[in-house]
């Protein structure tokens, strides 16, 4: 499991990463929770890398981890 720790534009991480196959399970307050199949340590650069590709990415500070 893999979770976006951010504040703002939460909604649009979470479109971005379920158009691109990861699956949303909860929110808990600024940490977002997400299942995902294969590697999860190149998941998270991956997910890390769709979230800076957005117009409005490269301006928010987050951060993806991997969580058991």
């Amino acid at each position: 499991m893999l979770v976006v720790n951010m504040a703002m534009k939460q909604q649009d991480v979470i479109a971005v990463l379920e158009a691109n196959g990861y699956e949303f399970v909860e929110k808990k307050g600024i940490r977002l929770y997400f299942n995902t199949a294969g590697d999860l340590a190149e998941k998270a650069s991956e997910a890390k890398a769709l979230i800076k590709a957005q117009p409005w990415g490269v301006a928010l500070y987050f951060n993806v981890e991997v969580v058991k």
